[in-house]
């Protein structure tokens, strides 16, 4: 029986020979412990501000925390004065002894059975309405193309610094990078527009990590984001996880799979719910299989549920769904 690295690996490759499906993020050893990082918020609990400045609260029976964008949270009023406003937390302070935590949860992991990976989030674009709300973002691509431009860049530039530290004090194997990138029907920015800001920022970021020790990229996208794949492909994504099933897994494998590979087709709004109905679960997670495992004889597709990290935000929905993958694995290898 292959390991769980081994077994995503042969998933992923040409050729591969993988031994029953890769269960959701099992192959993955996430590390999200930073010197900068800030406690999550809890559901119904407290405000959290973290080292951008950005103020998050987990809003009960949501999906997760989210920034607060009123005129007392919001930190970049205006995207003309963004520096004045937007400053990163500062790399430069720590050392080796401030990252050994992070050290410490790497160690944890078995690296001949998974990938031990760095996590961050936001990732570059979520940054930027993190920073100046999502509407005025928007816009402000439109408006003030300039100086989204230079906000991306510092962005880009600080992601970098965090990269360097990341490959020198933890040397993670992979990495796991969030990104939302559009809505459940379609991307925020047009391919085109997508492309002029943010795929020479990821390429940079990406292929740092690429050219010191990273094997594996995951970027985490839970959205419709089919017409961004070509760039996902060209910034060095290996696995794109999260994707809905709006963006048509099986046309995308046949035209797509060797060159990037997917993790994802059970949509959290369709199953991780309050009222989930476990039968109901079951049944999603076979007929993804179904749909997308035969396109490629098993390979380059990892069922999975779109959120975007191993568990769900209701109590079973994630452990049905790997329960089922199991069966599915006894019943297709």
């Amino acid at each position: 029986m292959l390991s769980k690295k081994q077994n995503l690996i042969e998933t992923i490759t040409p050729g591969g020979k993988p031994d029953r499906f890769v269960d959701q993020y099992e192959a993955l050893g996430i590390v999200a412990t930073t010197p900068f990082a800030v406690p999550w918020c809890e559901p119904g609990g407290p405000e959290v501000k973290n080292g951008w400045g950005v103020t998050q609260k987990w809003i009960e029976g949501t999906p997760g925390q989210f920034p607060l964008h009123d005129d007392a949270h919001l930190v970049c009023k205006d995207i003309e004065h963004w520096k004045d406003d937007v400053h990163a937390p500062d790399l430069s302070k720590y050392t080796a002894a401030d990252w050994e935590p992070a050290i410490k949860e790497a160690e944890q992991y078995d690296g001949n059975d998974v990938f031990i990976s760095a996590m961050q989030a936001p990732g570059i674009f979520e940054q930027c309405h993190y920073l100046t709300e999502i509407k005025r973002c928007m816009m402000y691509f439109v408006t003030n193309p300039d100086d989204m431009h230079e906000l991306i860049k510092y962005i880009t530039d600080w992601e970098l610094q965090l990269a360097e530290q990341w490959c020198t004090y933890v040397k993670p194997e992979g990495l796991f990078h969030h990104d939302d990138w559009g809505t459940q029907m379609s991307t925020f920015l047009s391919p085109d527009m997508f492309a002029e800001f943010y795929l020479e920022p990821y390429k940079q970021v990406y292929g740092y990590y690429k050219d010191h020790g990273v094997k594996l990229v995951v970027h985490h996208s839970d959205c419709y984001a089919a017409t961004l794949v070509p760039y996902m492909i060209e910034m060095g994504i290996d696995i794109w996880q999260g994707g809905q099933s709006t963006d048509d897994f099986p046309a995308l494998i046949k035209e797509y799979g060797g060159k990037i590979s997917f993790m994802a087709g059970i949509d959290d709004a369709i199953v991780d719910k309050p009222d989930w109905d476990e039968q109901h679960v079951r049944e999603v997670t076979r007929q993804a299989i179904n749909e997308c495992a035969p396109v490629a004889d098993k390979h380059f597709f990892i069922p999975c549920l779109t959120h975007g990290l191993g568990f769900s935000i209701f109590d079973g929905v994630y452990a049905t769904i790997s329960d089922e993958i199991a069966k599915m694995s006894k019943e297709m290898f």
